[in-house]
């Protein structure tokens, strides 16, 4: 099992690598009322991941348990995971305010035909992405336990 040294480490380089997410969602919190508020929902998701991924490294210099461990990461995916779901919502208020808006001005909305090119790559991206990023959890949680 390599040692708490080498995965914080490693998880520090990941957060170093981390800031194309981190930086702009810092950067849309700071915009304040410049952005909607499902979008500053969203960057604060995105913000409290990479937190928590930043708070596992010194946990793991200071050879902290793994139940510690485990728990500030469940605790922080699930606050993570709660500001993504209310971002989504809120983002449906706002496109069905938004369609109000339109139908009051007697104007057609805006198409919403196929995705666009970045949203369908994106989209791809995700289902490659999510399922592998399980498999590699899954697949260190039984390196870690099986250590023992």
């Amino acid at each position: 099992m390599p040692s708490p040294a080498v995965l914080a480490l490693g998880t520090t380089a990941l957060c170093a690598s981390g800031c194309v997410w981190y930086l702009p969602a810092a950067a849309d919190l700071r915009a304040g009322a410049d952005r909607p508020v499902s979008r500053r929902l969203a960057a604060a998701a995105c913000l409290t991941v990479w937190a928590t991924v930043a708070l596992s490294a010194p946990l793991l210099l200071a050879a902290a348990s793994w139940t510690t461990l485990g728990a500030v990461t469940a605790v922080g995916t699930g606050a993570a995971v709660l500001l993504a779901a209310l971002a989504r919502a809120r983002r449906g208020h706002e496109e069905r305010a938004t369609r109000r808006t339109w139908v009051a001005l007697r104007l057609r909305p805006p198409a919403r035909g196929r995705p666009s090119g970045a949203a369908r790559s994106t989209r791809v991206f995700l289902c490659w992405f999510l399922p592998g990023y399980a498999v590699a959890a899954g697949a260190l949680a039984v390196v870690l336990v099986g250590g023992r």
